[in-house]
């Protein structure tokens, strides 16, 4: 049997790339803000709203995540950019594509993380062009 791929893009099975975060003794613990931003992308295709809630700087964290919309899939994810800013500050910038109600998306976004007490979170995204038809 062929282990799972990795959503994120990484050539490596999901159970040793983003899973090891989702799941297990690693879990919340992305080392990079890169990382912790697959892991997430990879939260929002395996439809784990509660791994993404946790990994969401409760600054900005919002009460809930809605359930995504029914036919929406995930097409794959590509990283342009990832930078730390800061001893504990990092941006990742990437292009996510999607497909739903019969039509491509991409979000393109530049997302602010931070890392505190040795975690790793995701902040805002102070420049995003979401659900840009593609």
């Amino acid at each position: 049997m062929t282990p799972e791929p990795c959503p994120c893009g990484w050539p490596a099975a999901y159970l040793s790339c983003c899973g090891r975060y989702h799941l297990g003794a690693l879990a919340g613990q992305a080392p990079t803000p890169e990382a912790l931003m697959r892991s997430r992308y990879s939260a929002f295709v395996k439809d784990l709203r509660e791994y993404l809630l946790d990994t969401w700087h409760p600054s900005t964290r919002p009460p809930f995540i809605e359930a995504p919309e029914p036919g929406l899939k995930w097409l794959g994810l590509s990283v342009r950019r990832a930078e730390m800013t800061g001893a504990d500050e990092g941006t990742v910038e990437f292009v996510a594509r999607s497909k739903w109600g019969g039509r491509a998306h991409r979000l393109h976004e530049i997302s602010a993380f931070v890392r505190e007490g040795g975690r790793w979170y995701y902040v805002d995204a102070p420049q995003t062009r979401g659900d840009v038809p593609s």
